[in-house]
């Protein structure tokens, strides 16, 4: 009885220190695999990736220049792959198509010149204040203009005044491209442009506007 006691005893604690035993060294290796070796040092995690930069007013109003075909009534891409929009922003006159027959001289792009505005009083652009190049394309096709003086206006280019303009004087000749180029700086979010007639209309075949370099 005594011997059975001693037995039951004896493995009771042999389980007992058997089961710290396991405990133990499942700790440690636990431990060792959760440590990096030494004089290795543990990984950094990597960076949260930067966000994208929002699109600002500055970024979506940055200078662009435009073009417009006077009296066009269609888009046009010109020698050098400008795209010109359409005849709009002038208040009044009207608009004319001389048609593809008209030989214009002194210019790669004719087409500009075939159509025209007349009779306007004014020209407006939405723009984003900045300084600009603009360039304003004139040639005289009305079969009536002979010679110069026949056709005389003044024109005020955001400011700057250019008075007794004559087309057939300045491009020397009918059917003759001449472009008026004027620096402006534009304060007030817009180009203005008015016409004053002295002697017949005024008329102007294209504008552009591009930003100053």
């Amino acid at each position: 009885m005594n011997h059975t006691k001693c037995l039951t005893q004896w493995s009771c604690g042999s389980l007992i220190s058997a089961l710290a035993l396991f405990l133990l060294v499942g700790c440690q290796s636990s431990k060792e695999q959760s440590e990096p070796p030494a004089g290795q040092m543990t990984p950094a995690p990597a960076p949260a990736p930067a966000p994208a930069p929002a699109v600002t007013a500055e970024s979506s109003s940055t200078p662009k220049a435009i073009r417009i075909d006077a009296g066009a009534a269609n888009p046009y891409t010109d020698s050098e792959g400008n795209v010109w929009l359409p005849d709009q922003g002038f208040a009044d006159g009207d608009t004319v198509d001389r048609g593809d027959d008209v030989k214009i001289a002194n210019t790669k792009d004719p087409a500009i010149y075939r159509t025209e505005h007349y009779g306007m009083t004014s020209f407006s652009q939405k723009v984003p204040n900045a300084k600009y190049i603009v360039k304003l394309h004139f040639a005289e096709t009305y079969e009536d203009i002979t010679g110069a003086g026949q056709r005389v206006f003044s024109i005020n280019v955001g400011g700057h005044e250019i008075k007794d303009f004559d087309v057939y004087a300045k491009a020397g000749g009918a059917l003759r491209a001449y472009i008026e180029t004027v620096n402006v700086d534009v304060t007030d979010g817009k180009l203005d442009i008015t016409f004053a007639p002295d002697v017949q209309s005024p008329e102007i075949n294209g504008i552009e506007i591009i930003p100053a370099p």
